[in-house]
């Protein structure tokens, strides 16, 4: 049965027990969602913005016989047949652009009607519940289609097409759900559940393993540029990155006392060194839970604030998500509600320096209440920045009555618990005037770019193949619509300064990171520093020295030399920033994004445009001195004398692909025009 809601411009299909939804959800753009209960559960909108549906207007015709129902907005036309298969085409082109993968009986009609008996929309009951393992099945239209976005995933490939992806938070990896297709449309899987997505060249697929109904966005759009801006109106925008995000920010794994962070910030200054902000990382409290500087190794946070203030540096402080059972705060919040629970076991969600468990980002008085200690104790110091690290966070399950985290033996966060956690401090610091909100975090999931989420690509591998994952990380993640997005410059996990192995590395990371969002030098590296007391956190060893004059003479050159060109850069990244507020448009992108036109601009990998201006192409290969560089068309400037400005650089035409030098002090960047 086909019905149309005039009041909503909703078009209504009801078979057997369930129930569809098609209505206009912003300009060119549809929201589907289907579910086997009785209604659809109230205040589940999930990433999209409710104001969106009143920003356009739609047309609902019925044909109750071979037709179906057919509903337009825009550039966008979605038909449901009369036994419930969905094709969505542009309206204006008529091409295919999305069509539901369905082999059964029920419409012999269909060419593709088999007896395989395959739904494209499977809910699969679990027993003594009322929810679903829920599963979409999509046809592959064309199988040279191009997918990008779905958030940061450590993997190689640019182009998702072909690919299993998990849908889940973990330590290094972020799905955001939102894919760019070269089809000409953005799909947006809107279900904040555990689950996967294969993008299959026979069949695509997006399952969600505990979900009560299907639900998803689709936009059709004349440029990927145009989608990824239509995304941004209906799920939300960043704020304005604050001017301390423009330059560059120093940090290690970690400064265990006030006076060893000072005297850093002290050397960048003598050396008169280009730095924004320094990081005071994890383990700086007494215990978990404190939200408070260590007095034995922090004796007086306000002086060094003030100092750091007279530098002209900024301050950004760790924040964790876990209570340890003996610190201060634990037994109120225990006794308010405030903290997750178990369904079965010990209430122990952690036990890394002591026996914790997380509070509960969900629940709006914990969120509340952790804001106040970290405004007291940090905030109302001039901390401005907060690293919000979510402590390996991989599965949940999710009760969809109370809202609230159920864990097992497992550490779990779960897939809306990041956006949940950057919402207690946007709207905290937002309460306390500050608009211009920077959240540092490791996952992030579709609107959490709204809550000032900056996300960095977690504790990854300090090697080469870690280096170009984080290449096709970082610009996925602007694709599926988070633009604020920084790496461990160096990776994570060891590597050894002394090392000339390593040294190469990190060169090569570090003039990366200075045309990246946010530039921004982190790592544990070998070997680690002695014991530094023995109370709170002592016992998380101190990595060595990680700035840039830690790596010898002419890795503090190189080094130097790029921190320079950030600078110069910090005006056009003001506008970028600006940009990305204002439209939703990435900072960092694929070369398609800038030249949709060009039709080898889509194959290209390991080369992205910073902002539209500036064609970069790092170097991800140890030993490289030459690399070939695609130019798409139209008149380029070589720049590798260390200036980004003026008009003195060797001229190239595009619509090519050019052989460039790359020694160790250069990294390609051509500039448009």
């Amino acid at each position: 049965m086909l019905s149309h809601d005039s009041q909503s411009q909703r078009l209504v299909y009801q078979y057997d027990s369930e129930k569809v939804y098609i209505e206009p959800w912003g300009p060119n753009a549809l929201r589907v969602r289907a579910t086997h209960l009785p209604e659809f559960p109230s205040n589940q909108d999930w990433a999209l913005d409710s104001s969106s549906t009143d920003l356009t207007t739609a047309t609902v015709t019925i044909d109750e016989g071979t037709t179906g129902g057919t509903i337009v907005n825009g550039k966008i036309k979605a038909v449901i047949s009369p036994r419930g298969k969905i094709i969505i085409r542009n309206a204006q082109t008529g091409q295919l652009l999305f069509e539901e993968y369905m082999r059964n009986r029920k419409d012999q009609l269909d060419p593709k009607c088999s007896a395989l008996e395959v739904q494209a929309r499977e809910f699969k009951p679990h027993a003594g519940r009322d929810d679903y393992h829920l599963t979409l099945r999509l046809e592959s239209i064309d199988r040279n289609e191009k997918i990008y976005g779905m958030g940061q995933y450590q993997q190689p490939y640019l182009d998702l097409k072909g690919l299993d992806l998990e849908l889940a938070q973990r330590n290094s990896q972020a799905s955001v759900p939102f894919a760019v297709s070269s089809l000409g449309y953005g799909f947006l899987w809107n279900n904040p559940g555990i689950g996967r997505a294969v993008l299959g060249k026979n069949v695509m697929s997006f399952e969600a393993y505990s979900t009560r109904v299907l639900d998803y966005w689709i936009v059709a759009g004349d440029s990927p540029k145009q989608i990824i801006e239509a995304y941004a109106d209906v799920t939300g925008k960043v704020p304005m990155m604050p001017e301390y995000g423009l330059g560059f920010w120093q940090c290690k794994l970690r400064y265990q006392t006030q006076d060893e962070l000072l005297s850093v910030a002290r050397e960048y200054r003598k050396r008169n060194l280009p730095i924004d902000l320094i990081v005071v990382d994890f383990f700086h409290w007494p215990l978990q839970g404190d939200w408070k500087f260590d007095p034995v190794y922090w004796p007086d946070p306000d002086s060094m604030i003030r100092e750091l203030k007279k530098l002209n540096i900024e301050l950004m402080v760790s924040i964790w998500p876990t209570v340890d059972k003996r610190s201060t705060n634990y037994q109120e919040m225990l006794e308010k509600g405030y903290l997750i629970r178990t369904d079965r076991g010990i209430r122990t969600a952690m036990n890394f320096q002591g026996e914790t468990v997380h509070f509960d980002a969900t629940n709006p008085g914990s969120r509340e209440y952790v804001w106040e200690k970290a405004r007291q104790n940090y905030f109302s110091k001039g901390v401005k920045v907060f690293w919000l690290d979510e402590a390996e966070p991989e599965y949940t399950a999710y009760d969809f009555d109370n809202y609230r985290y159920y864990l097992g033996s497992n550490v779990n966060i779960g897939n809306i618990y990041p956006r949940e956690y950057a919402r207690a401090f946007y709207e905290g610091q937002t309460a306390a005037g500050q608009m211009n909100i920077v959240n540092l975090l490791r996952c992030a999931w579709a609107g959490s770019q709204k809550y000032g989420a900056l996300v960095w690509s977690g504790d990854i591998a300090s090697s080469w193949e870690s280096l170009r994952c984080q290449l096709t990380a970082g610009l996925n993640m602007g694709m599926a619509g988070i633009p604020w997005w920084t790496t461990d410059i160096g990776g994570f996990h060891g590597g050894d300064p002394s090392k000339e192995s390593f040294r190469e590395l990190m060169v090569r990371w570090f003039q990366w990171g200075a045309f990246c969002p946010v530039m921004r030098l982190h790592g544990d590296r070998e070997p680690k520093q002695p014991q530094h007391g023995t109370t709170g956190g002592a016992t998380c060893l101190s990595g060595a020295p990680n700035e840039i004059w830690s790596y010898g003479e002419n890795v503090y050159k190189i080094c130097s030399k790029y921190l320079r060109i950030r600078e110069q850069l910090r005006d056009y990244t003001r506008e970028l920033m600006r940009e990305a507020h204002e439209k939703g448009t990435p900072v960092i992108r694929p070369l398609f994004l800038e030249f949709p036109e060009d039709n080898h601009a889509w194959n290209v990998e390991d080369q992205y445009m910073y902002g539209s201006r500036y064609l970069c192409a790092p170097v991800l290969y140890p030993s490289q001195k030459t690399r070939s560089v695609y130019l798409p068309r139209g008149d380029w400037t070589f720049f590798k004398d260390g200036s980004i400005a003026g008009d003195h650089g060797e001229k190239f035409s595009g619509g090519r692909s050019v052989e460039v030098d790359c020694p160790i002090d250069t990294m390609p960047v051509f500039i448009k025009g």
